[in-house]
């Protein structure tokens, strides 16, 4: 029997990107990137090296379990306020989408954030857009091993430091440099410092756009978080089409031609090489570097500004727009909310915390003529000074501490455990589980913390 023939063409799994070398803008919303960039990066690299009260700034400190940021040292205790922080960026990460589309992406993304800078340093040691485009399709020379070294270089030396920084938000940065110099990480240290730094050089050196493009969730996810009221950076197709080459001085209304000149330099610009006449795309980081650039063109042209601008789908089709609309106030109020619910944790935070737990082994015992009850008490110093603390307890007749019987010394972010015994006269012991409260102060009584627990008492303690 004869087969059928096989007319199918082979799909390949895999094609190259081709590499998109973005044309250099200037501009409002340019400079507005710049500004975001230095800020951030400013950040980024000057924190861990800032010192407060005689600590780092902001230091993630994991092996001592403390988180140390502008002067405020938080606990495992405290987790619930990290957990506090995440939904405040989460619901600020809702309030810009709904608001203005994907303005995290454009400006304050550290991929787009580093990848400026490698682009950067790729201009400066190769040159612009179209030198480069044609050092890469030329044939190896002299000039251009010493370009693409001098650009490696940078590059690598530029990762390594941002590992380097990333690694100084977890070990104090002031003793990791010196031991960096004398070859003395620890394993961890090692690892973590050439992993940021690889994935820096890879992500903003090579990868660039095919991280929003296929590794991003964020992209996939935006259409469910903002809708025809967001503005979004929108193509005016109406006064645009249809498009066309003229010259400065035609009438192009005459020609039949709209205001887009079909020069293509707002897909040229554009760091996910998209053409934005096309449409909202996923591919979309909102940069507005099309704004920019097509504002330049319509200046040159005479034509008024904003054929590419932010707008938004209703703006576009003719309809009313309300940018600000209730989803909006919902998400201030909510951000406002818990801002204040977080300000009002940490300002009114107990400098020293106490936990205590009865012993589950002996739950009494008679010592003499006393009734005697076994706990845990942990003292954990939330301040950057040693305190002196004394155990009181209240709450049941001649009720006093046997154990600790001194003051104890708690050191600068140190955690104490030790045992706690309470008594009570064997004559004054009312049978039954008694609520006692246990305090513990300093010396001065500047600091107090309290701490409710049961002391129990049998039914048949004298027979």
């Amino acid at each position: 029997m004869n087969q059928p023939a096989d007319n199918s063409e082979s799909i390949p799994l895999y094609v190259k990107q081709p590499k998109v070398y973005p044309r250099e803008t200037k501009g409002r919303f340019s400079r507005l990137r710049v500004i975001a960039a230095w800020v951030l990066l400013g950040m980024y690299y000057v924190l861990p090296w800032i010192e407060f009260q005689g600590k780092q700034i902001v230091l993630f400190d994991l092996v001592n379990r403390q988180f140390h940021f502008f002067g405020i040292t938080l606990w495992p205790q405290d987790l619930f306020i990290l957990s506090l922080l995440l939904a405040m960026a989460a619901l600020s990460l809702f309030f810009f989408t709904a608001l203005a589309g994907r303005l995290w992406c454009g400006y304050a993304c550290p991929q787009t954030v580093w990848t400026e800078v490698f682009l950067w340093m790729e201009k400066v040691t190769e040159g612009k857009r179209n030198k480069r485009m044609k050092l890469d399709k030329g044939p190896w020379t002299k000039e251009k091993v010493a370009r693409k070294s001098a650009k490696q270089f940078l590059w690598i030396t530029f990762a390594l430091w941002t590992g380097f920084t990333f690694v100084g938000f977890f070990v104090p940065i002031r003793d990791l440099g010196p031991r960096v110099l004398d070859f003395q990480l620890g394993g961890w240290e090692t690892f973590w410092l050439f992993f940021y730094a690889f994935a820096t050089y890879g992500n903003a050196g090579y990868l660039r756009e095919q991280v929003c493009k296929y590794m991003c969730p964020y992209a996939r996810f935006q259409s469910a978080m903002f809708d025809d009221n967001s503005l979004i950076i929108s193509y005016d197709e109406q006064r645009g089409e249809p498009r066309g080459a003229r010259k400065r001085t035609a009438d192009h209304k005459a020609l039949g031609l709209g205001d887009c000149i079909d020069c293509e330099a707002c897909v040229q610009v554009c760091p996910t090489g998209i053409d934005i006449r096309d449409g909202l795309q996923i591919e979309c980081i909102a940069c507005a570097s099309c704004i920019d650039i097509c504002d330049e063109v319509m200046d040159k042209m005479g034509y008024p500004r904003g054929l590419i601008r932010y707008s938004t789908e209703n703006a576009m089709e003719g309809k009313p727009t309300r940018i600000l609309r209730p989803r909006i106030f919902i998400y201030v109020f909510a951000l406002l909310a818990l801002a204040t619910l977080v300000g009002t944790i940490l300002t009114g935070r107990d400098p020293m915390l106490i936990d205590v737990l009865r012993d589950r082994t002996a739950l009494y015992r008679t010592v003499g003529a006393e009734l005697e009850n076994a706990y845990q008490l942990k003292l954990t110093n939330r301040m950057d000074q040693a305190v002196m603390i004394r155990v009181e307890a209240h709450g049941l007749p001649e009720l006093r501490v046997v154990a600790p019987s001194r003051p104890v010394t708690v050191n600068a972010g140190q955690v104490v455990d030790l045992p706690l015994t309470l008594a009570v006269p064997l004559e004054q012991a009312e049978a039954g589980m008694h609520t006692i409260t246990v305090i513990s102060e300093s010396e001065d009584g500047s600091i107090r913390s309290e701490e409710e627990t049961r002391f129990f008492v049998p039914q048949d303690l004298r027979r």
